[in-house]
């Protein structure tokens, strides 16, 4: 039986000059290229209340969209029987300590196999939830805490609170130099203008505001912590790299290795050898969706990211009598 759908939402600052097909297959990642087409093609997609029927007309942003289609024999995803680190649980919501090398949500190049099929396998419920109940993400490689809604009513409340900065994610993080303080970032955040895969700074993206401060100092890195006010793709490893400080290992945004002069072989090594950005969500407060209790959890950082200080301390304490 068909199912109908309306699906609304207005075309980015940063998807200027993107086709009409790329800029619904970003803002709607649940559905298939192929599907998309079909429906510009079959009169299905309206841009500012009149019909374009071209999957390729450019796009200039602040355009809105409006999908009306009915979807028959849709393929879904797949429930896969992945093991999830869930630090909490309950009727309503579920929180996943996510390791590395763990995508988030199915899509070019990672068809399967991700947190989301791992989420439909552990509660099957979650198909009638969009995106598997998913309210935020992080990267690939980035670890650490991330809240599920199991209900629609849980998801909507949760994306809410996101939007209104009313829940609270604090990062740790190994960035490249000596940075003298603390701050906030606030730049907006927009596609590459050449990359199309990367992220960068541009006045033309979306707000974005990070907080920061120094938790340690060591001879040419720094740890730091930090906590986002919103939650654009790649923002904590923008943000740093605009400050000339990107994270350690992030050799997208600049985090090639930079050993300090003098350093020993294991110090050169480890560096060479981390092959991720240094960045784990460490703590995650909200108020729960539907009873109103405030939460908090917490997650240890990973076995990587304590072996890269370990070594980055005793780089520091072997040169404490040079004058640097």
């Amino acid at each position: 039986m068909a199912q109908q759908i309306e699906l609304t939402n207005t075309v980015n600052d940063s998807q200027l000059g993107l086709r009409l097909d790329q800029v619904i297959a970003e803002l709607f990642p649940d559905y298939s290229r192929s599907r998309i087409k079909e429906w510009i093609l079959n009169g299905m997609v309206s841009v500012d209340g009149e019909v374009i029927t071209k999957p390729r007309t450019k796009m200039m942003g602040g355009e809105e969209l409006l999908v009306k289609a009915e979807i028959e024999d849709e393929v879904r995803w797949v429930a896969q029987d992945i093991p999830l680190n869930i630090v909490y649980e309950d009727e309503y919501i579920l929180v996943i300590n996510k390791p590395r090398d763990f995508v988030v949500h199915p899509g070019a190049g990672t068809p399967d196999g991700t947190v989301l099929n791992a989420l439909l396998h552990h509660c099957p419920t979650l198909t009638e939830v969009p995106r598997a109940g998913i309210v935020h993400r992080l990267d690939k490689d980035t670890t650490g805490l991330m809240v599920v809604a199991k209900t629609i009513q849980a998801q909507t409340r949760l994306v809410r609170a996101l939007q209104k900065r009313k829940i609270t994610r604090e990062y740790e993080a190994i960035a490249i130099g000596k940075m003298t303080g603390g701050g906030t970032v606030e730049k907006p955040i927009g596609r590459h203008p050449t990359k199309r895969t990367c992220m960068a700074v541009n006045e033309l993206g979306k707000p974005a505001i990070t907080r920061f401060r120094v938790a340690e100092h060591f001879r040419e890195h720094t740890r730091i912590v930090l906590r986002l006010e919103t939650g654009r793709t790649h923002q904590i490893r923008v943000h740093m790299a605009y400050l000339n400080h990107p994270l350690v290992g992030d050799i997208i945004y600049g985090g090639r290795p930079r050993p300090p002069r003098n350093a020993s072989d294991e110090l050169v090594m480890a560096l060479r050898a981390f092959d991720r950005q240094a960045l784990h969500a460490r703590m995650l407060r909200l108020e729960h969706p539907i009873t109103g209790e405030l939460m908090e959890w917490r997650a240890p950082m990973p076995i990587d990211m304590i072996a890269m200080i370990d070594i980055l301390r005793k780089d520091k304490d072997a040169h404490q009598e040079e004058d640097y």
